[in-house]
């Protein structure tokens, strides 16, 4: 078994409804995260690492994926459109049919993780221990609140413990969303239905005697599924916390092409986004503002999303806070604690000093 990987599938079919109203009109993999989107970073980190050919596979507002198909990033990227929901395992299985299917193996990439993974590395540890898969494990403090993965001292999978309530269960890692499959394995999914790799495929193949390998990942993993989470990614990659080959140069905040921010104070890892508009005496923190929003004077803004667009008035106060596509958040307004302000909407001036909620 070689232990070069040319061929990689990336998952970006899902409607990121954790996310919303930010994948209202912008499909998750599309989301900046940086100052480009999760995909790009997803296509450098595998074209790094050897990857010849690519293929994406679309479900939710697959036609504005268009500009990432065809001859682009140094490697072939082309796409298979998902018309119904196949699953995890199931959208694998489709996608590989635009794939030569030479025997070889195939990396698997869901489309919402940010990770600094040692790809080839990954292919090579893969292919050392003869495996039919392998996945990414990553270590976390407790893994009573994800499904965990149990290894033997070779790095062996022995089971699939989906959050397990046991005080003395003394397993430590949880499944990174990254793998690498035999491509004997994903023609054995099965076509035409929903699959789930995590429910289904990896239960039956280790009940059937296949080998699935663990590789522990000691480097950046994020799970880009939630609000705070890609802010903070966001603000990884600009601080260089997430080193990633599409990153850019390290720096206290980013300003994208026609950006401006004049006396304004940008710091821990802010984007302002192409066109976006700062005003005198802002203060945004660790925030990503989107492509021609406005931020007022006097407004402090931190560790929160400002949609595309979306318009913030002057003095207001934005803690842990998406504002979605368009919006206008009037002046003097407070909002802070995961409060969503949805798309278009429309928040008059002071109408709101303090509100919060729990997503």
């Amino acid at each position: 078994m070689t232990d070069r990987v040319t061929e990689a599938i990336i998952l970006v079919g899902g409607a990121g409804t954790r996310l919303r109203p930010l994948t209202l009109r912008t499909p998750k993999p599309l989301l900046p995260v940086g100052g480009v989107p999760i995909l790009a970073h997803q296509l450098a980190q595998v074209r790094a690492a050897g990857v010849e050919r690519v293929v994406l596979a679309t479900a939710y507002q697959a036609e504005v994926f268009g500009a990432y198909l065809g001859q682009r990033h140094g490697m072939r990227v082309e796409h298979r459109f998902e018309p119904e929901p196949l699953g995890t395992a199931g959208a694998v299985r489709h996608a590989a049919g635009a794939l030569p299917g030479d025997g070889g193996s195939v990396l698997v990439v869901n489309g919402d993780i940010l990770t600094a993974l040692d790809l080839r590395g990954f292919a090579a540890a893969h292919a050392a221990a003869g495996a039919d898969v392998s996945l990414q494990l990553i270590e976390v403090p407790d893994p009573k609140q994800f499904g965990s993965v149990t290894v033997d001292d070779t790095g062996r999978v022995r089971a699939f413990v989906e959050k397990p309530a046991d005080e003395d269960y003394t397993g430590k890692y949880v499944n990174g969303a990254m793998y690498v499959f035999r491509r004997e394995v994903i023609d054995a999914i099965p076509a035409g239905r929903a699959v789930s790799t995590e429910r289904e495929v990896f239960p039956e193949l280790l009940a059937g005697g296949a080998h699935l390998h663990g590789y522990v990942c000691t480097r950046y993993w994020s799970d880009l599924g939630r609000p705070e989470s890609l802010v903070r990614a966001s603000a990884d990659v600009v601080l260089g916390v997430m080193r990633s080959p599409a990153g850019g140069t390290p720096g206290p905040f980013r300003l994208m092409p026609g950006a401006v921010a004049d006396g304004a104070r940008l710091d821990g890892g802010t984007v302002i986004g192409e066109g976006a508009r700062v005003e005198p005496g802002a203060a945004v923190h660790g925030s990503l503002v989107r492509a021609g929003a406005r931020i007022g004077a006097g407004a402090q803004v931190r560790d929160s999303v400002v949609g595309a667009g979306a318009s913030i008035g002057a003095g207001c106060v934005l803690d842990g806070v998406v504002v979605g596509d368009n919006a206008s958040v009037g002046a003097g307004n407070e909002l802070r604690h995961g409060l969503r302000v949805w798309q278009d909407a429309v928040l008059d001036d002071g109408a709101v000093r303090f509100a919060g909620c729990l997503d």
